[in-house]
């Protein structure tokens, strides 16, 4: 083993967690498409779904995603009638994202995504419960 062989592509972990990610984003696409989402779409009205009303900072903690990421993103659910933005009015730097009644109805039409993408993966329920705790593992400050 040379000293440079720490510099290999196949040496570096960050590669394969880029080109699986990159993989998995192209296997939803057809799929997002149907609901006229982009994978980072998705994942944002996942969050919001679930918590029904955040605003911009808590999403961007959530969705690890800084507000220059955030702020056109969500102009084009807005755009789409899916959520709402509104100024706080005790404090007009905080932004608070709500889901519209289009918004709510998407998350029926959603149902479909994760049933479909469970069979992208090649991986099996254990071995994919094992690498979703390692990922969240390396996502821990």
């Amino acid at each position: 083993m040379n000293k440079y062989d720490c510099l290999k592509l196949e040496s570096q972990l960050c590669f394969p967690l880029y080109a699986a990610s990159k993989k998995i984003i192209q296997q939803y696409t057809p799929v997002l498409n149907r609901l006229d989402l982009t994978y980072t779409q998705y994942i944002t009205m996942l969050t919001i779904w679930e918590y029904k009303s955040l605003s911009v900072k808590e999403l961007g903690t959530k969705l690890y995603l800084d507000s220059g990421t955030l702020t056109p993103l969500l102009k084009k659910l807005q755009d789409k009638e899916y959520i709402t933005r509104e100024r706080l009015k005790e404090d007009e730097r905080t932004v608070i994202i709500s889901l519209t009644k289009k918004g709510i109805d998407l998350k029926e039409k959603a149902l479909e995504v994760p049933k479909i993408m469970s069979k992208c993966t090649r991986l099996t329920e254990e071995e994919g419960e094992y690498l979703y705790n390692l990922l969240y593992k390396l996502l821990k400050d």
